[in-house]
């Protein structure tokens, strides 16, 4: 039988490793679809509800596998809906490679239906690597450079595939002037600084007293390493939001999130500390590092460009985080003065008392906080937790305790809404034995995630372990963006823009066959998670939770302060609530007229 150019295209990725393609069908890329039919599952086809939506799936199942993730989709709309989640990928560094489909080759710059522009279209989020193919002959080299590229820079590429050429019959390059004769394979290289670097690095490692930590993404692989630096070095460590699975939470010198969804600990490490050892992170909130001049500076990142741009460092290693701290560890002294570790386990075992009390202030009806923090003791050994934006990526990065072994992720340089269902999804499918839990606002579950839990009834019952659950925080408010009006801005709540309508999200689920659940008391709220872990099918917990319940950075300035009253002095149409609520979260200080009341902390 003939093999056409899309047959081709199946066949060399399959030959790099390639076992799932997540997308959207359509006529301009049928020719390729032929050809994964005709494959016979060699490669398996996801099918998504959106390509947007399988592009976050993409993205998510290079950060849980460790590979190449692939999307797929036709031209025109299909092309350009999978934008959003192959920008998440190339913020967060995700190897990813998405194929589209193209207008015939004779019909380009004639104004065709779904004619785009696609190179340009793709040009800066693929820009590494983004080419449209012209000839059967040149397909080969393009897939073998998108690939490699993806995966060796760990960025978005990009082939586009006119539709009549996927139909035509496949060719190798002649050996001819012109033509190129390409190979699969690519083998990472082992990074680590030279041995002078590494040595400046451990003195100003070894001069310091107060030593702080700050590991990101970069670090998810290195956690015996880190460990033992920040042992030998009496370190506190600090963990950036995509980094928050690199090291478990019951460690006690572990202080949890930095930054806007950080804890008061993390924030007394950075404010007190004399050295910042910074593995693997691009966290991109400066003001929440020491300030310029407090600490002496040693940067480790496989990336150049991420090198000291956050904070001024000393000395930066370019690096892969294992390699590099396994090759600085002997060079390190051990630090027999243990009393900066001491304030911060102290600290941390405070800031979890801290914790404890928040999540279990009563709400009106439920305090979101709790539903996370009654969630930890309950994740099975090696679950996956992923989290969309918004409010509830406070409550993942503070309430939920991850332990050695599972995994968590979320959009991160993005930070965008609906990734969380989607990202749940490919999760499954990286790792079907594992159990598996979204957390999701109800912003994004209306925005696209509803439409993902068909996806989830169309192929949960080929799962191994069928515990999928996704819960979703029904709160009838764009919360985060509702309190950042409020304390960034100094504006009241504006209704208009922030109240969305009440949805009966386990209704739906019930409806394509999944397992609902509905929560609105907090006496329910641990039978519900144990009834979900229980279920005989994915699972979809909407608990109706208080609005009112403040996300506010673990440490306020004085700014954000006079801007959170002045809020309340306009006169914000949940002013009530906001003020019980807020005086139970140890924030009465921040209420004009009121002072701080420690019965109610």
């Amino acid at each position: 039988m003939t093999m056409t150019v899309g047959d081709y295209v199946i066949e060399r990725l399959y030959q790099w490793g390639v076992r799932r393609i997540y997308g959207y069908p359509g006529d301009g890329i049928n020719g390729v679809f032929g050809a994964l039919n005709r494959a016979n599952e060699k490669i398996r086809f996801i099918q998504a509800r959106h390509e947007e939506m399988a592009a976050f799936m993409a993205a998510a199942d290079a950060k849980f596998n460790g590979g190449l993730g692939v999307c797929i989709s036709t031209s025109g709309p299909g092309a350009s809906h999978l934008l959003t989640g192959l920008y998440d990928a190339r913020l967060d560094h995700m190897p990813v490679l998405a194929i589209t489909g193209q207008q015939a080759r004779t019909a380009i710059g004639g104004h065709y239906q779904q004619e785009l522009d696609l190179v340009s279209m793709f040009k800066d989020v693929a820009g590494a690597f983004v080419q449209q193919a012209s000839a059967p002959a040149q397909v080969r080299h393009l897939i073998d450079r998108a690939v490699r590229i993806a995966v060796g820079e760990r960025r978005v590429t990009a082939i586009v595939l006119p539709n009549d050429l996927q139909e035509m019959e496949y060719s190798e390059p002649p050996r001819a002037h012109g033509t190129l004769r390409s190979g699969i394979g690519y083998v990472k290289p082992k990074v680590v600084p030279y041995d002078a670097d590494l040595q400046r690095a451990a003195e100003v490692l070894n001069a310091g007293k107060k030593i702080a930590m700050l590991i990101g993404a970069g670090a998810l692989h290195a956690a015996d390493e880190v460990t033992a630096v920040a042992d030998k070095l009496g370190a506190g460590v600090a963990k950036a939001l995509l980094g928050k699975a690199a090291l478990p939470d019951d460690l006690p010198w572990v202080t949890g999130a930095i930054g806007l969804l950080g804890t008061e600990v993390s924030h007394q490490l950075m404010t007190e500390c004399d050295t910042l050892l910074m593995v693997g992170s691009g966290f991109p909130y400066a003001e929440f590092m020491p300030e310029e001049g407090q600490a002496r500076g040693v940067q480790i990142d496989l990336k150049p460009e991420m090198l000291s741009i956050r904070y001024p460092m000393e000395v930066n290693l370019h690096g892969d985080a294992a390699e590099t701290l396994r090759a600085l560890l002997p060079l390190l002294e051990h630090k027999t003065d243990r009393s900066w570790r001491e304030t911060i386990e102290k600290a941390r075992a405070e800031w979890d008392k801290t914790l404890e009390k928040r999540a279990m202030a009563s709400a009106d009806p439920i305090n979101p906080q709790r539903v996370a923090f009654e969630l930890s003791p309950r994740l099975p050994d090696r679950a996956i937790v992923t989290s969309d934006s918004g409010s509830c990526a406070n409550w993942y990065a503070r309430d939920v305790k991850l332990r050695r072994g599972m995994m968590g992720s979320l959009s991160g340089g993005l930070a965008s809404m609906g990734a969380a269902v989607p990202y749940a999804i490919a999760a499954k499918f990286c790792h079907p034995d594992r159990a598996v839990v979204a957390m999701v606002g109800d912003g994004a579950m209306q925005m696209n995630n509803m439409a993902e839990l068909i996806t989830v009834a169309k192929y949960w019952k080929e799962w191994q372990n069928t515990q999928w659950i996704c819960c979703v925080f029904n709160n009838e408010d764009l919360n985060q963006v509702t309190w950042e009006q409020r304390v960034m801005e100094g504006d009241p709540k504006f209704e208009a823009s922030q109240d969305i309508p009440n949805v009966p999200y386990h209704r739906f689920a019930e409806s394509i066959g999944l397992k609902g659940l509905y929560v609105d008391r907090e006496d329910r709220i641990e039978a519900a998670w144990d009834e979900a872990f229980a279920a005989d099918r994915p699972v979809l917990i909407e608990f109706k939770t208080d609005p009112n319940v403040p996300p506010l950075p673990a440490h306020l300035k004085l700014e954000q302060v006079k801007k959170y009253a002045s809020a309340l002095l306009q006169g914000d149409p949940d002013e009530g609530g906001i003020i019980v609520q807020s005086a139970k979260q140890a924030l009465s200080k921040v209420l004009p007229g009121h002072k701080k009341d420690d019965d109610r902390r």
